[in-house]
């Protein structure tokens, strides 16, 4: 009967305000966004799952791990920072958007590193 009873109370302090999880968020392109691409809102920084065009509304992935376009020069450890270039592309200058951190290394001349998304750091 307790069991019960806390089941019951536990339902009645539960926020009713949330909307979502957040992982994937709905953002209105300001250009053109083709699917795959990494875009930094603001600080919010994720993958885009679909395609947009200007002023057209697309899904914005902001956890996971993704493989994405780097400066072929830079060396990333595992582990290390990787911010947000505003092109599509990573590096390790952190004049922009935290955009996650490597998951795997990669080297010199390598064009695509895999990150994890740490959006909004």
């Amino acid at each position: 009967m307790s069991q019960i009873y806390a089941l019951f109370f536990l339902e009645k302090k539960m926020a009713t305000n949330k909307i979502q999880d957040g992982k994937i968020i709905a953002v209105v392109a300001a250009g053109a966004v083709v699917s795959g691409q990494l875009i930094a809102v603001g600080k919010l920084v994720g993958v885009a799952l679909n395609s947009a065009e200007a002023g057209e509304t697309y899904q914005l992935d902001t956890e996971g791990v993704y493989e994405v376009p780097k400066t072929s020069s830079v060396v990333f450890a595992q582990g290390d920072a990787a911010f947000d270039k505003g092109d599509g592309s990573v590096n390790a200058t952190d004049t922009n958007a935290l955009a996650g951190h490597v998951a795997v290394a990669a080297g010199n001349g390598v064009a695509t590193v895999k990150i994890r998304l740490q959006s909004g750091a």
